[in-house]
């Protein structure tokens, strides 16, 4: 299945669920039954998940909005967290050889992640807007998982029974205060404050079952600019799996429904490891698309 949130003509927010290019919402088609919101949806849907699923067997919904006409949002407009991994070998090795770096021995022994702005959070179609004090503007190709129930100390496989279902993300760097501000040692911070992409649906494990081997996502992933591709790559690349992902922010602590886990960039998937003589940072009226197998296009324009 795949899950949206849109605004209606009031400017309620909604969770629906995509059939056919046909956005049915959730609440209304099951007369009151299933949760406004998708969030109290993923938080308790191993109780609703049938209720929807007997809801449109018997075809008791309430007539579609055309996926064209649709506003969408952010499947998950305020998710519980957002971790960011660094999960591609590929990115560290080019991201750090751009700096004269090598890959250090530690990145090896487990995979490592940041907090980014989960209030912060931007849909499809939204349009970005980069710190006021930055230049250098960059898109991020990655993917993410959603968790779908809570945990704590999960191994790596048990992992995949404790996700939901998977979307595109797009982590967005201002990289000239990035790389200032990570020169103190603790982290990204206002180079990535300002706005983190999910969307354009949550796309359920089940549904992705062919593309799925153990804990590892197999999914092509590609990224274009004002058209032009720029970067490509597999989600079964990641050095760390998404099962490693899990396991490793669940080590003492307890992950709840609608936490997002972030795979990092894919190889290639930023305009850092291309450099200028590949194309110039982002300016506005770029327009940045994403787009994985399976899990559909990401499309934000610069502002």
């Amino acid at each position: 299945m795949k899950f949206v949130t849109f605004q209606k003509n009031d400017g309620d927010l909604r969770a629906g669920i995509l059939v056919n290019n046909q956005i049915f919402d959730l609440h209304e088609c099951s007369h009151g039954k299933l949760p406004l919101s998708l969030l109290r949806y993923i938080e308790d849907y191993q109780s609703y998940e049938q209720m929807l699923l007997d809801v449109l067997s018997a075809g008791e919904k309430t007539t579609g909005i055309s996926l064209a006409e649709a506003q969408l949002v952010s499947p998950l407009p305020k998710p519980q967290s957002v971790r960011d991994f660094y999960a591609f070998l590929e990115h560290v090795k080019q991201a750090r050889a751009r700096r004269g770096l090598e890959v250090i021995p530690e990145w090896f022994r487990a995979p490592v992640f940041y907090f980014t702005n989960h209030l912060a959070v931007k849909g499809p179609g939204d349009v970005i807007l980069f710190p006021e004090n930055s230049k250098e503007w960059d898109y991020e190709l990655e993917v993410a998982c959603i968790i779908g129930k809570q945990g704590r100390n999960i191994s790596r496989e048990q992992a995949m029974e404790f996700v939901f279902g998977f979307c595109i993300m797009n982590d967005w760097s201002a990289r000239d205060l990035q790389r200032e501000e990570m020169k103190v040692g603790l982290g990204p911070a206002k180079g990535k404050d300002f706005a983190t992409t999910l969307g354009p649906w949550i796309v359920t494990k089940n549904e992705l079952s062919e593309q799925i081997a153990g804990d590892v996502l197999r999914a092509s992933m590609t990224a274009k600019v004002n058209g032009k591709l720029l970067s490509s790559g597999n989600a079964g690349d990641m050095y760390f799996s998404f099962g490693e992902l899990i396991e490793q922010a669940s080590k003492d602590v307890t992950l709840y429904p609608g936490e997002v886990i972030g795979s990092g960039t894919v190889g290639s998937g930023c305009l850092l490891e291309l450099g200028t003589e590949v194309h110039r940072w982002l300016e506005t009226g770029d327009v940045v698309e994403l787009e994985i197998e399976g899990l559909g296009v990401l499309r934000n324009s610069v502002g």
